[in-house]
């Protein structure tokens, strides 16, 4: 029999001396797994070792090689000290212990819960682990976020990073202390606005000097900093400079919280309201003078109208550059409205950059519009329906397999209560163990109950969709032969449009429309 040995570092057991050696807790988790194979005879295929990567990461580098090979059934056994160390979660658990990994003719094993595949007597077990678990990771991030939300609240600096300007004080944590030779730049910069510069031409005069931008500031530096994605991201652009005038960090207030995570099982984040920032005054040493910040927050606020009508631009934060993928800029020259991209005005290496007027843009949406309404609205009738049909069909389809999934859980949490009860009437488990467990139960059966209503609500929903017929035809038919857009509409209709440069020779500009139908 083929072992793969799968190990994690516990993240309360920080203890290496170097980044590149292996903690403690890895080298006695393989120490002990490779004994336990030899005992029971098993071949070790090879060692998947993770360090520094938390039970809930599903992006760990050796688990996912671990889960790839498993698939190509390069072994018959994954071992691991513990459930946990190869997931916290209960939906991996369910996924690839209890689903995938039988499938495939893998056996999964760990030692001190007991956890074993091959053994079907144990399979309650495994699940209130993964419950624990599950539990774990919920309570731990409560707690992660309890003790970061007292921190901001009372000032402290949390971020990986700091502002450029700062540095982390070394001597008292959550502290930023004054990074005098960025601080230099940053006070030019807000003089520079005060003066008439535009953000554009800010940020050309910082490129020309040779100024590295905050990220590529901080990499020469030896600073943490967070990797780029954008291509020419040692130039300093118009939004680097928008962020700095407009971060009140500059003025001696700790502002944090702008972003939330979704969830404790993902990395992602979505902006807050401004309501539930946390801000507190005076935290560290200002770097901009209150009469200057005043200023420029005063200039600033009258520049934020795009046209001297004092509305949004109809386009607005919806036309992007081709090239470099920005947000083009409004402008305005004798009564006419443009859009440009303002990266090709930061460095002559920046952009070939993307040019076109409001009124051509425009009119090239509606006639796009038009000829995509013309053409669906020709469509042979039955060919349509049929079409529009198997869509809701297959929607139907998976909500349905959704449903009996959750319905098949809800049988299991059924049978587990009633189990668990037998084996404390057998006297297997305590009275105390039986109230924990039975509460934990009862409440996720509620919940996926509720999930079944929710989708049994939405099955009838669509049943009645199918009925009426599609809907499209009378969207698309409300926006035909229009002669103008304006903002409403294009919010509706409109996710983002991308805008090339005028091809040489000619008045035509590669425009590249994504619909939000």
């Amino acid at each position: 029999m083929r072992v793969a040995i799968y190990c994690r570092l516990s993240e309360e057991d920080r203890n290496k001396q170097f980044e590149t050696d292996d903690s403690e807790s890895i080298q006695n988790q393989k120490s002990m797994l490779l004994n336990f194979s030899c005992e029971q005879g098993w071949e070790v295929f090879q060692i998947y070792s993770d360090d520094d990567y938390t039970g809930s990461d599903r992006n760990r580098p050796e688990f996912k090689r671990l889960l790839e090979d498993a698939e190509k059934r390069k072994f018959d056994i994954i071992l691991c000290k513990t459930q946990s160390r190869f997931t916290r979660e209960l939906e991996l658990v369910e996924k690839y212990i209890h689903g995938l990994f039988p499938i495939w003719g893998i056996r999964f094993v760990s030692i001190v819960d007991n956890a074993d595949t091959a053994n079907k007597g144990n399979k309650k077990s495994r699940q209130i682990n993964g419950l624990v678990n599950e539990w774990y990771l919920e309570d731990m991030s409560d707690n992660i976020k309890s003790v970061l939300t007292d921190k901001r609240k009372k000032g402290s600096h949390i971020g990986a990073f700091a502002l450029y300007g700062y540095k982390k004080d070394p001597d008292l944590k959550g502290h930023l202390i004054v990074d005098e030779e960025a601080a230099a730049i940053v006070r030019e910069v807000f003089t520079l606005f005060s003066r008439g510069y535009g953000k554009t031409t800010i940020a050309r005069m910082l490129n020309d000097r040779g100024i590295p931008n905050p990220t590529e500031y901080k990499r020469l530096n030896g600073l943490r900093y967070q990797q780029p994605k954008m291509k020419n991201s040692t130039l300093w652009k118009y939004f680097a400079i928008a962020d700095m005038l407009q971060n009140e960090i500059y003025i001696g207030n700790m502002v944090q919280g702008k972003y939330g995570s979704v969830s404790y099982k993902t990395k992602q984040n979505k902006p807050r309201p401004k309501s539930e920032w946390y801000r507190v005054e005076g935290t560290h040493e200002p770097i901009i003078d209150r009469e200057l910040w005043d200023s420029v927050q005063t200039l600033l606020e009258e520049r934020a109208k795009p046209f001297s009508t004092g509305k949004i631009g109809i386009f607005a934060r919806k036309a992007r550059c081709a090239n470099c993928g920005y947000v083009m800029r409004s402008s305005k020259t004798r009564d006419r409205h443009y859009l440009k991209c303002t990266n090709r005005h930061v460095s002559k290496d920046a952009c070939i950059g993307s040019f076109i007027s409001v009124e051509k843009l425009e009119q090239a949406v509606i006639a796009e519009l038009n000829r995509l309404s013309a053409e669906y609205l020709d469509k042979d009738e039955l060919e349509r329906q049929i079409e529009f049909a198997g869509n809701l069909k297959e929607q139907k389809k998976n909500l349905e397999t959704d449903i009996a999934l959750y319905e098949k859980k809800i049988a299991e949490y059924t049978k587990g209560l009633r189990e668990l009860y037998l084996d404390k009437v057998n006297g297997l488990i305590s009275e105390s163990d039986y109230i924990s467990f039975s509460k934990d139960f009862s409440t996720e059966k509620d919940r996926l109950e509720r999930v079944v209503a929710d989708g049994r609500r939405a099955l009838s929903e669509l049943d009645e969709k199918m009925q009426a017929g599609d809907n499209r035809r009378q969207l698309v038919e409300q926006y035909t032969n229009l002669e103008h857009l304006n903002r409403e509409i294009v919010e509706k209709l409109i996710d983002y449009v991308t805008v090339g440069r005028r091809t040489p020779g000619t008045s035509e500009v590669p425009i590249e429309i994504h619909w939000n139908f």
